[in-house]
């Protein structure tokens, strides 16, 4: 991993603050004692590991997460699916929905199942943590991205008066209904962000209509470039380049473009 500095006074967007919510996300798929000690190199004190391991026939093998608080910033980050996995749980897709958070709107049942395994320890870190008022973060990579999406909804919805700062996802796939994706955009207009790298796979699944997603997007070019929204015509250009024949081929632009290191680097890139 890349060091960094995180800046524990942030407030509001930057490109400085996404590649710091990136590179979290991205060391959520490290071992305990790497995010520690990172944790400390980036001016955390306290940690807590959150996971929960699941038996078949539930499609996913486990939930991962951590917290990190320090003096001014707490930051909860979920793990993702590794993309070896990718083809096996994208395959449960169709499952049908189940009631979202606060009873606004549905959301997909594995992603909320998932999330519920851990949910009661990441609530009590965060209360525990949350002692000087710092401010709060959820950050998250493919299906970590949708637990982060889901655990700002959870906290909005079902803890009155506690509302994260800020949520940012990188290669989410779509994980609510039309009617919970619309209480949400509300509820978090300016605080949510969803990174997308070009022919990601991961965010155009699971299928629509059923399915949708949240608004804030953040594209990243075939070039390597950010913008603030997709065009329409010359997105569906951009992302014609590279196209392979299997969208989910190991080889492909499609899963590529998921890796967490492709988010990094382009918001790396972006900086410069």
């Amino acid at each position: 991993m890349t060091s960094s500095t995180i800046d524990h006074r942030a407030t509001g967007y930057s490109l400085g603050h996404a590649l710091s919510m990136a590179r979290a996300s991205e060391l959520a798929y490290k071992d305990e004692k790497t995010v520690e000690a990172t944790a400390r190199e980036w001016g955390f004190d306290r940690v807590r590991h959150h996971i929960t391991r699941f038996t078949p026939p539930f499609p996913l093998e486990d939930t991962q997460a951590y917290t990190l608080a320090g003096k001014n910033m707490i930051i909860t980050a979920f793990r993702g699916t590794q993309p070896t996995e990718l083809r096996d749980w994208l395959s449960d897709a169709t499952t049908p929905p189940c009631p979202g958070p606060g009873g606004k709107g549905l959301v997909h049942y594995g992603f909320g199942e998932a999330l519920q395994s851990i949910w009661p320890k990441v609530l009590d870190a965060i209360k525990e943590f949350r002692d000087n008022n710092q401010t709060l973060w959820f950050t998250g990579h493919s299906l970590g991205g949708a637990l982060a999406m889901l655990a700002g909804a959870r906290l909005h919805f079902e803890e009155p008066g506690l509302t994260a700062d800020g949520i940012y996802t990188f290669g989410q796939p779509r994980t609510c209904d039309r009617l919970l994706a619309r209480e949400f955009d509300s509820a978090f207009a300016n605080r949510m962000y969803r990174f997308v790298n070009n022919n990601d796979i991961v965010p155009q699944l699971p299928p629509e209509p059923v399915f949708h997603h949240v608004a804030a997007l953040r594209y990243i070019d075939s070039k390597g470039k950010l913008h603030d929204a997709m065009p329409m015509v010359g997105g569906l250009l951009d992302r014609a380049k590279g196209l392979t024949a299997d969208a989910l081929a190991p080889a492909s632009d499609g899963v590529r473009d998921h890796f967490m290191d492709a988010y990094v680097n382009a918001l790396e890139k972006a900086q410069r």
